[in-house]
C-alpha cells in the first residue's frame, strides 16, 4: 500500500494505469474516500490514463489529526502527490469540496498542471450551502457516519440510481463506517465551515480549466459554479443532462469521455475556453452543444434573457 509523507503526516494514496499515459490526479470530496473513485478512476484508466488518488487528511486511511484541519495543510498534501508524479503534463479533477483544495493549488501553482477540473464545486459559501454544511456536522456529531451517508445519499444522486444500486448502498454505508472517523470528519467539515472566499483570486488561474456541473445539483447549484467560469479567463462550463452531484459515481464512463477530450484539446492547442458555457451529451461518444444563447443558463427552465439596450439596437440594425 503506498503511502507518501507531508509534514510529517502519512498520506494514503493509489496510482493505476498505464506508466506513459496522460495523468489526472482525483482530489476526494469532503465525506470521501479513494475507493469511491474507483469506478471513475477505471473508466479514465481504460482511456490510457495514469490516475493518481489519495485521501486527504482526517480522511480514509491517510492521517487524522486530532484538532482542526487547515485547508493549506490540504492544498500541500496535494502539491506532494502532483510533484510524486514528475515532470509532465498533469490534469487535477476535484470533487465537491475536493475542488476546491484543487483551485487553491491553481491559484498559487496553475503554472505546474495541464489542465483544472473542478466538479460539483465552488468558490464561495452562500447562506444555504453554510447552513446544510452545518446541519451534515449536527447529524454527523449525533447519529455517527451512519446517519450522515444516509442523509448523503439522496443529496447526491437521482432516484433511479439509488434503486438500480440499493444492494450496494448498504455495503457502502458499512465500509464508510469503518474507513472514515467521525471526529476527523468533524474536524474537515470545521474547514469547510471556515471558508474563505476565494472568488477574487480565481482570476489568476490561467491553466485551461473545465467546469462540470449536473443539471440537477442543489447542493452545490449552477449559480456557484457559473461563478467560477466567469471569473477563471480560460474556462468553460460544461452542464452534464439529469447529473446529480456525485456524477462520477452515478456517470463515470460519461464523465471519463468528457475529461480524456478535455485533455486531449488542451494538449492539442484546441481548448475553447473564453468562459463559454456548453450542453454536454448524455451517452458517451456525443458531442458537446453550445448553450442556446437566447436562454438563460442559471434557470432550470428554459427562460429568455431580458435583452439589454445595445444587444436591442443591435437586432434593430439587423432587422
Amino acid at each position: 500500500m503506498p503511502w507518501l509523507a507531508c509534514n510529517s503526516r502519512r498520506i494514503h494514496y493509489e496510482l493505476a494505469g498505464p506508466i506513459d499515459g496522460p495523468v489526472c490526479v482525483l482530489v476526494n470530496g469532503l465525506t470521501q474516500y479513494v475507493k469511491l473513485w474507483h469506478p471513475f478512476r477505471d473508466a479514465l484508466v481504460a482511456r490510457g490514463f495514469h490516475v493518481a488518488s489519495f485521501d486527504m487528511l482526517g480522511q480514509g486511511q491517510s492521517d487524522k489529526p486530532s484538532l482542526f484541519i487547515d485547508q493549506t495543510d490540504q492544498v500541500s498534501v496535494l502539491g506532494e502527490i502532483i510533484a510524486k508524479l514528475g515532470e509532465r503534463p498533469i490534469f487535477v479533477a476535484g470533487i465537491s469540496f475536493g475542488g476546491v483544495i484543487a483551485l487553491r493549488y491553481a491559484i498559487s501553482h496553475g503554472d505546474r498542471i495541464a489542465g483544472l477540473v473542478p466538479m460539483s464545486s465552488f468558490a464561495e459559501i452562500p447562506s444555504q450551502l453554510y447552513r446544510l454544511g452545518a446541519a451534515m456536522r449536527t447529524g454527523l456529531t449525533l447519529g455517527g457516519t451512519t446517519y450522515l451517508q444516509d442523509l448523503l445519499f439522496p443529496m447526491n444522486f437521482s432516484s433511479e440510481w439509488l434503486e438500480e444500486k440499493s444492494y450496494l448502498i448498504e455495503l457502502a454505508t458499512h465500509r464508510g463506517w469503518l474507513i472514515n472517523d467521525v471526529y476527523a470528519l468533524s474536524n474537515l467539515m470545521e474547514s469547510f465551515l471556515d471558508f474563505e472566499p476565494l472568488t477574487a483570486q480565481l482570476p489568476s488561474i490561467s491553466t485551461p480549466t473545465m467546469i462540470l456541473t449536473g443539471e440537477f445539483d442543489f447542493l452545490t447549484p449552477r449559480k456557484l459554479q457559473d461563478s467560477l467560469r466567469a471569473h477563471i479567463p480560460n474556462s468553460a462550463m460544461v452542464i452534464l443532462p439529469r447529473a446529480y452531484h456525485a456524477f462520477t459515481l452515478e456517470k463515470p464512463e460519461l464523465t471519463a469521455y468528457l475529461l480524456a477530450h478535455f485533455a486531449e484539446d488542451v494538449l492539442g492547442g484546441r481548448w475553447p475556453g473564453n468562459r463559454s458555457v456548453w450542453v454536454g451529451p448524455e451517452q458517451v461518444g456525443g458531442d458537446l452543444t453550445p448553450f442556446p444563447a437566447e436562454f438563460d443558463h442559471l434557470r432550470a427552465i428554459p427562460v429568455r434573457k431580458a435583452v439589454s439596450e445595445p444587444e436591442r439596437s443591435e437586432h434593430a440594425t439587423a432587422s
